[in-house]
């Protein structure tokens, strides 16, 4: 990784792509620290702290802590992940766009482009909803709550809009990954605040030497296990060999060669994860505009208790253990959308129709249907390997908050997420590095 940089800033053009994704990611950080206008900080902080707890950690470190700060990059990029995942599922649910998406590189400008104006209208319906619920809290300054409703989205609206279009302008003039990097960034920012809080309560603030070193080793180790973990499931993928039959064109035989389809283990990414948490925190948070939080006095406040992911795991205190119940419908939303999503992105049918037509097949089974079934088998037993995989990496931050209190806002998710873009990034420029070095070669 670190040859890699080194490397690549020996290179004059990918040493500015480089510092401009830099200096981008610094009007991020900027961003993040500029308020919105008519929200009362302090009040909306603590309001957060009482209503919401730990459930507010994962989307705090999406928004690189400008969600708690009520930055005008609030937001962040959550609308256009949200309306990249819509595009991503309406292409295969309407025909129409399914055309628009395979008519190369215009067709991807087109769902680019509409991904843009969805990502614009979520903006506006997320800040709108925030804004009455604010005013339902108290949490708004001063003003009529139509001047706060236009000022505040406005605001919230243009920020996301912004950095929608700085992700775009790292993604042709940076290293790539626009929209990744800042995800990435906004993560990797809330990580040192993090790791000192677990040093004070673990290490420093032990009762004494011995158990603050137990305490530096167990983080340690965790951390190391949870990133090596989170690289294998990355990288891992089954390799399927692919044959294609000799054919005669004109006067010479063509074909014959031998390659591969790579399936990779974790095929979803960290989709199932994302899906997963946001239907369990959906309710938590639309309550707590309402008002619904607090102690468990009916059953609809239980069910709401046992969604939040900090109240799970915990050993400590006596009939608090039963809660865990919903680190059960956490795994198996894991494993459901890791199938679902599989399912709507990869078509077997598809491949096996195209490698048939291309001459084509895997060894030792018949083209057409029975490649189908082949690839359905295979793909079947992958996705539950890395949906398992998701599981564990994802609950074991959440086993060791439960267990002894060992909070972070970053997770299992926002692991996957940095380690992922980290990889794809470096695989970028390795690549950019690469073509230069052909091109150079070219030259002499």
């Amino acid at each position: 990784m670190l040859k890699t940089l080194r490397n690549a800033f020996k290179i004059k053009d990918i040493r500015t792509k480089i510092i401009y994704t830099l200096f981008a990611l610094l009007i991020v950080r900027l961003g993040c620290l500029i308020p919105v206008p008519g929200v009362n900080r302090e009040y909306f902080q603590n309001w957060l702290v009482s209503t919401m707890g730990d459930n507010i950690g994962f989307l705090d470190a999406l928004t690189g802590g400008s969600f708690t700060e009520m930055s005008i990059f609030a937001l962040n990029i959550s609308p256009y992940i949200t309306s990249s995942i819509i595009m991503q599922l309406l292409t295969i649910a309407i025909p129409k766009l399914e055309e628009i998406q395979k008519d190369g590189e215009e067709g991807r400008k087109k769902i680019a482009e509409i991904s843009r104006y969805l990502t614009v209208g979520l903006a506006i319906i997320e800040s709108v909803a925030m804004t009455i619920g604010f005013n339902n809290s108290g949490l708004l300054s001063s003003g009529s709550l139509f001047t706060n409703i236009v000022v505040i989205t406005a605001a919230f609206t243009a920020g996301s809009a912004f950095l929608m279009w700085l992700g775009e302008r790292i993604t042709e003039k940076g290293v790539g990954n626009g929209i990744s990097i800042i995800l990435l960034f906004n993560i990797v920012a809330k990580m040192p605040a993090d790791i000192s809080n677990l040093t004070e309560k673990f290490i420093t603030g032990a009762s004494s030497v011995g158990t603050g070193i137990i305490g530096a080793v167990v983080i340690i180790a965790v951390i190391l296990v949870t990133v090596v973990l989170i690289i294998l499931l990355q990288d891992a993928q089954r390799k399927i060999a692919v044959q294609y039959a000799k054919k005669v064109q004109g006067r010479s035989m063509v074909g014959g060669q031998s390659s591969f389809i790579p399936l990779k283990v974790n095929t979803a990414g960290v989709i199932p994860v994302i899906f997963a948490s946001s239907l369990m925190q959906f309710p938590i948070i639309i309550s707590s505009f309402f008002g619904v939080h607090g102690e468990r006095s009916t059953l609809w406040r239980k069910i709401l208790y046992m969604l939040n992911q900090g109240n799970w795991f915990n050993f400590k205190e006596f009939g608090e253990f039963k809660y865990t119940l919903g680190a059960v419908f956490y795994i198996a939303m894991i494993i459901f959308f890791a199938y679902f999503y599989t399912s709507i992105t990869f078509n077997p049918m598809e491949i096996a129709n195209n490698m048939k037509k291309q001459g084509g097949f895997i060894p030792g089974i018949r083209p057409g249907r029975p490649t189908t079934e082949y690839l359905n088998k295979v793909l079947n037993y992958i996705i539950f390997v890395g949906a398992i995989g998701l599981t564990i990496v994802s609950v074991i931050p959440i086993f060791f908050a439960g267990a002894f209190g060992a909070r972070v806002n970053f997770g299992g998710t926002s692991l996957i997420i940095v380690v992922g873009v980290v990889l794809e990034t470096l695989k970028q420029i390795e690549s950019q590095m690469l073509v230069r070095h052909y091109k150079g070669f070219l030259n002499d």
